[in-house]
C-alpha cells in the first residue's frame, strides 16, 4: 500500500468510526405503569467491530406529562446491555415480556418469562421439537393470546433424519451420532429454502406453548407444503373456536428468493388452535381431521401482515397483488379489510373490502399511493378505526393516519421539510416516533392528536430530548457545514405511448456544503439504489453522511420505477432496464451541473445490486463522464446471473417485460441469452474508462459473486485498474458491521484517489 493511500485510510477510518458509533433505534415499548405514568423502553443497536456483530442494549425512561400538554422522557443513566437475545415480545397487558435466545449450533432455543422483578419460568426447546425462531421480520412471528396463557410463533421444523455411519463406513440403523461412539452423521437429502440469507434455513412452522402447562406442540392441519409467517391469535369469543390467523406462502411448485420480494403469492389463513382447560391447563388433544386450515383470501393474490382491530371487529391486512400478479419484485401496496364474525364461525374465503387501492397516477403534491414494508404490531388509535402506517411518498417516508372504515388517509408528519419519519411506537392517541434527514442525526418526536374548532384532528409533534443519538463534536460540526435538498428532474424521453405516471418528473436528493466557495464545486458522487423497485429516502445514513462530509456532493437518484411515486411510473421500467434508468440517471447529472451545482470533471458514481448494474452500465455508455465507480454486488450479466440466482424470475421481467415473468420455469434459449447480454453492462465494457471499485459478498445467492468477477476481469484485460475486496462470510446487503465500515472506508479511500 502506497503511503498516501495509507495515510488516507488512517485519516478516513477515524472519521468513520465517529459516525458508525451512532447508534440506531431498532424498537421501542410503551408500558403504564402504577398511578397511571408512562414508562419507555427502547432497544438500542451499535457496531461491535471486533465481534463483527451488532451489540444491543436497552434504554428506559419515564415519561412524564408536563403543565403545557408537552411530554418530558426522565432517561435512565446508562443503557443495559442485552446479549444473545433475539426476540423481546411483551404481553398484551404490559405485565409479563418474552424473551427468546436462540440456539448457536445444537443448542436448545431457550424462552424466558419475565415479570417486573424477576424471571419467572424458562422453557428450553430442543432441536427435535424445533429449531431457531424465526425473528427476520418477514416469516418473523410472536403473538400471546388475550389472557396470556399461551405464545403462539414462528419456528424452523425440526430437522429430517439423517443417515448415521460408524467409523468404516457401515450404516447404523436408527439412533444418535456420537463421535466419541464411532459414529457419524451423513448428509441427508438437500432441502430447498427461500434463498438469500435463508440458506440453510429449514421450513418456517406454527407452534403454541402453554405457559402454565408448559406443553409445546405443533398446531396440526397444516399442508407442510406451506410456509407460514406472521402469526396473530384472532379475538376470542366465549363459547366458540379459537383461531389464529398466519400468511402462508406456498413451496409449489418451486420455491424463489423471497428476501426484498412481496411477489411471492402468499394468502391469510385461519387454523383452529390447540384447545386448553383454562382451569388444569391441560391440553385438549385434536385429530388431524378435526383440525384444518381455511383460506381467508382466496380472491386475492397476495396477503400478509394482518392485524385486527383492537375492538376485535376487523382484519387487516396489506396486499403486494400488484407485483405478485405482474411479477416485479416489489410495487405499489394495497390495503384491505375482513369483517370478523362476532359468533366466531369462520367461512372460506370471507368478503374483503378494499381501504387503500392501488394508486396507478397521483396528481401533484395528492397521495402517491401505499408503499409499506410492514405495518406495527399496535398501530391503532383509541377509535379502533384508524392506523398509524409508515409509507413513502416520493423520496421521504412518512405517517399516515388511515381510517379503514371510511378510507381517508391523512398525512400526519409535517409536509413543510426534506424529513424522513418512522413510526416506534404508539399509547393511545399519543406516537413515538423517529425523524431524521440525509444532514440530521435522527431525533425522538412525541405526537399528540389535537381536535380543532371544526372538528378536524392536527397532530402537534414535540422533539425528545434524548442520549441515544448523541455523536461527536466533529460529526457535529461536519454535519451542520452540509444541507439537503430534493430535486424534481423533467423527464427527456417523453414519447407517444408513454403512460402519464411515467411522464412525470422523478426525483434526486442532493447533499452539499453550504460553506464552500460555491465558485469550486466538491467532486460529485452519484448514488444509486437497488431493486430498480426500491427507493433511496431522505432519512439519515451514517454511511452517506460520513462521504458528505469527507468533502463530496452526493446525487442520489430516484430514477423511474423506484417506490415511491405511483404504479404507472413504477412500471414503466421492466423491459426497459439500461436505458430508461441509465437516461435518468444521466438527466439528473446533467440537471446539477447545468445549474451549477457539480463540477463535470469530477463526478464518480457507485451503486448496489441494480444499482450496481446501473453503475457498470453508465461507465460503460457514458466513458467520459466518470472517474472513478465502485458496484457492490453488482448485475453485470443476465445470461450469466439466469442460471445461477435465486431470483430467475426477476432477470426476465427486468429484460423482458412482465410479460416474460413466468419465462424463468424453462431454461434459458439462445435467443434469450442473446437478448439478457445485449441488455447487460458486459456488452458495453469494451469502452470502459473508469478506474472501478468492486465490493463483493461471497455469500451472496442474489447475485452470485462471477457475475462481478467476469466483469472486473474483463476490465483487467482491457487496461483499466480495478479493486476487488471479496468478503467471504457476508452476503448480498453486506450488512455485517465490518464489511459495512470497510466498504465505505475502501470507497472513500478509491474515490479520493481520483478526485482529490
Amino acid at each position: 500500500m502506497h503511503k498516501e493511500t495509507e495515510d488516507d485510510y488512517a485519516n478516513l477510518s477515524d472519521l468513520l468510526r465517529d459516525f458508525t458509533s451512532i447508534p440506531n433505534i431498532d424498537k421501542a415499548w410503551l408500558f403504564r405503569a402504577p398511578g397511571l405514568q408512562m414508562q419507555g423502553m427502547f432497544a438500542v443497536s451499535q457496531p461491535d467491530l471486533l465481534r463483527n456483530r451488532r451489540r444491543t442494549s436497552i434504554m428506559s425512561c419515564n415519561i412524564c406529562n408536563e403543565n403545557d400538554n408537552t411530554v418530558k422522557f426522565l432517561w435512565a443513566p446508562f443503557p443495559i446491555e442485552i446479549s444473545g437475545v433475539s426476540m423481546i415480545v411483551p404481553s398484551p397487558s404490559g405485565s409479563k415480556l418474552l424473551v427468546i435466545r436462540n440456539p448457536e449450533n445444537e443448542a436448545p432455543c431457550c424462552f424466558e418469562i419475565w415479570s417486573s422483578s424477576r424471571m419467572e419460568k424458562e422453557f428450553h426447546i430442543p432441536q427435535s421439537l424445533h429449531g431457531s425462531v424465526y425473528n427476520d421480520g418477514w416469516f418473523e412471528g410472536v403473538s400471546w393470546n388475550v389472557d396470556e396463557t399461551c405464545i403462539a410463533y414462528i419456528a424452523e421444523e425440526a430437522s429430517l433424519a439423517k443417515p448415521t455411519f460408524n467409523n468404516l463406513g457401515g450404516h447404523k440403523k436408527g439412533g444418535y451420532a456420537d463421535k466419541d461412539l464411532g459414529y457419524w452423521k451423513g448428509q441427508g437429502d438437500w432441502e430447498e429454502d427461500w434463498g438469500e440469507t435463508y440458506a440453510g434455513k429449514r421450513r418456517p412452522a406454527l407452534f403454541v406453548i402453554n405457559i402454565n402447562s408448559k406443553d409445546i406442540q405443533e398446531v396440526k392441519g397444516i399442508d407442510k407444503s406451506l410456509s407460514i409467517g406472521q402469526v396473530v391469535w384472532a379475538p376470542f369469543t366465549e363459547g366458540s373456536e379459537q383461531y389464529l390467523v398466519f400468511v402462508g406462502w406456498s413451496s409449489k411448485p418451486r420455491k424463489l428468493g423471497i428476501k426484498y420480494c412481496s411477489n411471492r403469492p402468499c394468502a391469510l389463513y385461519a387454523v383452529r388452535a390447540l384447545y386448553h382447560d383454562l382451569k388444569s391447563d391441560e391440553p385438549v388433544p385434536q385429530s388431524t381431521e378435526e383440525a384444518h386450515t381455511l383460506n381467508l383470501t382466496q380472491t386475492i393474490s397476495s396477503a400478509f401482515f394482518p392485524r385486527f382491530s383492537p375492538d376485535g371487529k376487523f382484519l387487516v391486512f396489506l396486499s403486494a397483488r400488484s407485483a405478485v400478479d405482474t411479477g416485479v419484485h416489489n410495487a405499489t401496496n394495497s390495503l384491505h379489510r375482513i369483517d370478523w364474525p362476532t359468533d366466531g364461525k369462520l367461512f372460506q374465503s370471507s368478503k374483503i373490502y378494499d381501504i387503500i387501492p392501488v394508486v396507478m397516477c397521483a396528481e401533484d403534491g395528492c397521495f402517491p399511493g401505499l408503499y409499506c414494508t410492514a405495518i406495527h404490531n399496535n398501530p391503532w388509535l383509541s377509535d379502533n378505526c384508524t392506523m398509524i402506517i409508515s409509507s413513502i411518498w416520493h423520496s421521504c417516508e412518512v405517517l399516515l393516519a388511515v381510517n379503514i372504515l371510511s378510507g381517508e388517509i391523512l398525512r400526519i408528519s409535517p409536509t413543510d421539510s426534506n424529513f424522513s419519519w418512522n413510526l416506534l411506537t404508539l399509547d393511545g392517541n399519543n406516537i413515538v416516533a423517529i425523524s431524521s434527514s440525509s444532514v440530521v442525526v435522527p431525533q425522538i418526536k412525541y405526537g399528540m392528536a389535537i381536535e380543532t374548532v371544526t372538528s378536524n384532528t392536527t397532530w402537534s409533534w414535540s422533539n425528545i430530548l434524548s442520549p441515544i443519538f448523541r455523536c461527536s463534536d466533529k460529526v457535529r460540526s461536519l454535519l451542520s457545514s452540509l444541507q439537503c435538498s430534493i430535486l424534481s428532474i423533467s423527464v427527456k424521453d417523453v414519447h407517444d405511448g408513454q403512460t402519464k405516471g411515467a411522464s412525470k418528473p422523478f426525483e434526486a436528493i442532493f447533499v452539499s456544503s453550504k460553506t464552500k466557495n460555491k465558485d469550486v464545486s466538491d467532486p460529485l458522487i452519484v448514488i444509486l439504489h437497488g431493486g430498480p423497485q426500491d427507493v433511496s429516502l431522505s432519512y439519515f445514513s451514517k454511511y452517506l453522511a460520513f462521504l458528505s462530509s469527507v468533502g463530496y456532493s452526493l446525487l442520489i437518484v430516484n430514477y423511474r420505477g423506484s417506490l415511491g411515486f405511483g404504479e404507472e411510473a413504477l412500471q414503466s421500467l421492466p423491459g426497459k432496464v439500461g436505458t430508461q434508468d441509465v437516461n435518468d440517471v444521466l438527466s439528473a447529472i446533467d440537471h446539477v451541473v447545468n445549474l451549477g451545482l457539480a463540477s463535470p470533471f469530477k463526478i464518480t458514481v457507485m451503486g448496489i445490486s441494480h444499482g450496481g448494474f446501473l453503475t457498470t452500465h453508465l461507465i460503460g455508455q457514458a466513458p467520459d463522464k466518470f472517474v472513478a465507480a465502485a458496484a457492490i454486488n453488482p448485475v453485470c450479466n443476465f445470461a450469466l446471473m439466469i442460471g445461477t440466482t435465486d431470483i430467475p424470475d426477476w432477470c426476465y421481467v427486468e429484460a423482458f417485460g412482465t410479460i416474460a415473468r413466468n419465462c424463468f420455469i424453462k431454461p434459458a434459449s439462445a435467443e434469450d441469452l442473446t437478448l439478457f447480454y445485449s441488455k447487460s453492462p458486459i456488452s458495453h465494457v469494451s469502452k470502459v474508462k473508469s478506474s472501478t471499485l468492486f465490493l463483493l459478498g461471497s455469500q451472496d445467492l442474489r447475485v452470485p459473486i462471477f457475475d462481478g468477477l467476469q466483469y472486473a476481469r474483463a476490465l483487467k484485460e482491457n487496461g483499466v485498474e480495478v479493486k476487488i475486496i471479496m468478503f467471504q462470510n457476508d452476503v448480498h446487503a453486506l450488512k455485517r458491521p465490518q464489511s459495512d465500515l470497510e466498504c465505505f472506508l475502501n470507497i472513500g479511500v478509491w474515490f479520493n484517489k481520483y478526485c482529490k
